[in-house]
């Protein structure tokens, strides 16, 4: 029932990512932090980004980027990096854009 009220949503309408093909299904579902930056990035200009957020913490959304924030297994991750053995001097590339959380939804999130 909440999957369908999401869909419903009429906020949806308005979303940064909306678009009439799945071309940005890769970047916000993606384990690649390049792409996560990117789809932070679309998040932190975008309209409705707080109901977005709303939504995902309710549902706690599986995966991916939601108003601007990493979900993994329902809980929003406040940091990723690359497979491996971390580096010695973090690379411009590997930077993980901080989108702030809305004030009325910080007392929600769950953090992994």
């Amino acid at each position: 029932m909440e999957a369908l009220l999401f869909e419903n949503a009429p906020w949806r309408l308005d979303a940064a990512c909306r678009t009439d093909d799945a071309s940005l299904g890769e970047i916000f579902f993606s384990d690649e932090l390049q792409h996560i930056s990117q789809a932070k990035a679309i998040c932190a200009r975008c309209p409705v980004m707080a109901q977005c957020l709303e939504g995902a913490i309710t549902r706690r959304e599986p995966w991916g980027v939601w108003g601007g924030q990493l979900f993994r297994n329902g809980k929003v991750l406040t940091s990723k990096r690359r497979r491996g053995r971390p580096a010695k001097v973090l690379r411009p590339e590997d930077e993980f854009l901080q989108v702030p959380v809305p004030e009325h939804l910080r007392d929600r999130l769950r953090s992994a």
